[in-house]
């Protein structure tokens, strides 16, 4: 009736309480961080292009309101699919924005840049 119980990282008797799953800290960690690494790479690749589409932002836009090209954006790794959030104006235009900094599309490949302000 008694089953061996072993460690759940790396398959060592376990020995102690009935509800030990892990032989050592490094074994917990080790298992918990295979468990979680799949979805957290998503999460956190996401978040990668998110602080550098800000970044970009940032950097073009030092004023609060300027003009700029795409190709401009484009060069130097802004990645116009990943976006926080969309303002629609009462005229019909889009505003994308990457947390504060956004950017509204022109023609010509001309793209306006801007800050929200108060947040």
């Amino acid at each position: 009736m008694n089953q061996e119980r072993v460690c759940l990282d790396c398959g060592t008797p376990l020995q102690g309480r009935a509800d030990k799953k892990f032989c050592n800290d490094l074994c917990r960690n080790n298992y918990n961080n295979q468990l979680n690494s799949n979805s957290y790479n998503l999460v956190r690749n996401i978040n990668n292009i998110l602080r550098r589409n800000r970044r970009i932002l940032e950097e073009l836009n030092p004023t609060g309101k300027t003009k700029t090209t795409r190709k401009k954006l484009t060069a130097k790794g802004f990645d116009f699919d990943h976006i926080t959030s969309i303002y629609q104006t009462k005229t019909g235009s889009t505003y994308f924005f990457n947390y504060e900094y956004g950017y509204l599309l022109l023609d010509n490949d001309e793209v306006l840049l801007v800050k929200r302000e108060g947040e």
